[in-house]
């Protein structure tokens, strides 16, 4: 949650921020999102996510994995947030290192 804070995730205008976290020392991950979006999905939506990722992560695949839950992640921002012609991006796309 500092870490979702700390980059401003929740302060998008329709509170739809997501944060994919990466524990790697731990071998953990965390899917963090604001309640805009969190409404729509729902916590069963985030944990099947998880549970896609983690398939992959055990099978050795942790690029795949990793690429997996934001590709499935991003069907679902895209559903309930269709693009519009002054659509902005709020949050960058690149990865942080912490």
């Amino acid at each position: 949650m500092e870490v979702f804070s700390h980059l401003r995730v929740w302060d998008t205008e329709q509170n739809n921020g997501v944060l994919v976290y990466l524990l790697l020392a731990d071998h953990d991950f965390e899917i963090l999102a604001d309640r805009g979006v969190h409404l729509h999905v729902e916590t069963q939506g985030w944990a099947s996510i998880g549970r896609e990722m983690e398939i992959l992560f055990r099978q050795g695949q942790f690029e795949a994995g990793v690429l997996h839950g934001i590709a499935q992640i991003n069907a679902l921002l895209v559903k309930h947030y269709p693009v519009k012609d002054n659509n902005e991006n709020e949050l960058p796309n690149a990865p942080v290192i912490i």
